[in-house]
């Protein structure tokens, strides 16, 4: 759903499924967003954030990510075996 400043997804990522890094700029506003992993992939998937000073990748134990999506670039590995399936929530503030 997207309603006013806020925007719900379910969002499905199969085997070859992947996002290049980007950032989601909203202007005049910050844009924050609420990532829960309902589903991991066997293989790949994985969230990446790249910071100006050095690169994180996703905790595999970790299940919920809250970042500046407009400051901070991320990205989804390729998913190599299985399926993932991602909650996310955004605003922009």
């Amino acid at each position: 759903f997207q309603f006013l400043n806020m925007d719900c997804y379910i969002l499905k990522y199969e085997e070859g499924d992947h996002i290049p890094f980007h950032t989601d700029p909203v202007p005049n506003r910050k844009h924050w967003r609420l990532n829960i992993i309902l589903k991991r992939a066997q293989e790949g998937g994985e969230l990446l954030f790249k910071y100006p000073d050095h690169f994180y990748a996703e905790e595999r134990t970790n299940r919920i990510q809250v970042f500046r999506s407009d400051l901070v670039s991320h990205a989804v590995s390729e998913v190599k075996k299985g399926t993932r399936y991602v909650l996310t929530f955004g605003v922009a503030l």
